[in-house]
């Protein structure tokens, strides 16, 4: 009998230790909500959304403990509607992330897959697109890239331990062509730094071939290959005439400081779609459209959060994005919303979003209104609204 408890005592503690050696972890988000836009394509709008504050999601993470302070680690992350059950991300099916890697307590991380680039890593947190205001608030046509509509493919990451605060970060994007190693190629350079109140951040991402590269990198996407090739920089008239150029560069920084029950918060980008006219196909180049020359915006947004109580958040937010180098279209959007917890994996939500536009755009027209996420306004002005439950598992 004292052997078989000895036993049964030894077993148990085994089966304790390769536990804790080993984990795998399902999660996810369903983000939904009723909204309205007073103008798409010149009509307006009732319908229902999923992914707001968050897109919505499931996936699995995990890690081995294989000694010495070295884990195996690996995400697969899927994207999905909770309207339709559809795939996101154009039809992938782990669209998200994908991605498996080693991970040193001492070194920090590195990782090889589809993974997220260093400008949303070190800002896309502290944009109030990220946040408490939806993806409808992000920079007009996520021109930055800070709300993470993009993600990279065939990408090589390493991301440091916390050193007293302070992480930074590197990825590399091969891109596969026989014979043009600079063909699809992208790569970033991040840095963050959060004590206490402050947090800080700052990214710059450089990618070659944007159309196909970044933009057209799911599996709805048109390829370089296919004849005649197309543009994948969706409908947003704020970066769509761009959809032919060589280059894309982004250079963000962002902070961030809480003060009581209140946080300040900014970001800044500079981005540049270089050498407009480089890549050839149909669509790239919209009618009447810039067949050379760089175009250029800078964005700013500036934002206050205040906890009114643990279980309710008000915030308000304005960005403004200029565009120079070919059109010269301006942005004023403003940002107001509320988010309330019924628990920590339940809150509703309510945001409305005012975005106005002038001048010229990038497909050489008189600049229209052109909300993230939605189909551009036939004038100047686009107002969206929307109500919304979200719930973390």
């Amino acid at each position: 009998m004292n052997k078989s408890v000895i036993f049964i005592i030894s077993m148990a503690a085994i089966a304790s230790t390769a536990h804790a050696q080993s984990s795998v972890t399902i999660y996810g988000v369903i983000d939904t909500a009723i909204a309205y836009a007073n103008n798409v394509g010149g009509h307006h709008n009732f319908y229902m959304n999923s992914g707001n504050l968050q897109g919505s999601r499931w996936g699995l993470r995990g890690a081995e403990d294989l000694g010495g302070g070295l884990k195996a680690i690996f995400v697969l992350e899927n994207g999905f509607n909770a309207f339709t059950g559809a795939l996101g991300q154009g039809g992938d099916e782990f669209g998200r992330q994908a991605y498996v890697g080693l991970q040193s307590a001492q070194l920090g991380s590195l990782t090889l897959g589809r993974q997220y680039d260093s400008v949303v890593d070190y800002t896309g947190a502290l944009e109030v697109g990220s946040q408490w205001a939806s993806g409808y608030a992000a920079h007009p046509g996520d021109l930055d890239n800070i709300n993470n509509t993009n993600r990279v493919n065939n990408a090589l990451k390493f991301t440091s331990a916390n050193y007293g605060g302070f992480t930074f970060s590197g990825l590399y994007s091969l891109g596969g062509q026989a014979g043009q190693f600079n063909r699809n190629q992208i790569w970033s350079l991040g840095a963050g730094y959060a004590n206490g109140p402050l947090v800080l951040g700052a990214g710059y991402l450089n990618v070659k071939d944007p159309n196909y590269s970044f933009f057209g990198n799911n599996a709805s996407s048109r390829a370089a290959s296919v004849t005649p090739s197309a543009s994948n920089f969706g409908v947003s008239r704020v970066i769509q005439g761009y959809a032919s150029a060589h280059t894309m560069q982004v250079a963000a920084a962002a902070g961030a400081y809480t003060y009581g029950a209140a946080t300040f918060g900014a970001t800044y980008s500079n981005v540049q779609f270089k050498d407009v006219g480089t890549e050839a196909g149909a669509g790239l180049i919209p009618a009447g459209g810039y067949t050379s020359g760089t175009g250029k915006f800078n964005n700013v947004e500036v934002s206050v959060k205040y906890q009114v109580t643990p279980f309710l958040l008000l915030g308000a937010a304005y960005d403004y994005t200029k565009g120079y180098g070919l059109g010269d279209a301006k942005y004023h959007q403003g940002v107001l919303g509320a988010d309330y917890f019924l628990s920590k994996r339940t809150d509703i939500f309510a945001d409305a979003i005012y975005q106005h536009a002038s001048g010229i755009d990038s497909t050489n027209h008189a600049a229209v209104a052109s909300i993230n996420q939605l189909t551009p306004s036939s004038t100047p002005n686009q107002v969206v609204a929307l109500v919304g439950l979200r719930h973390k598992f």
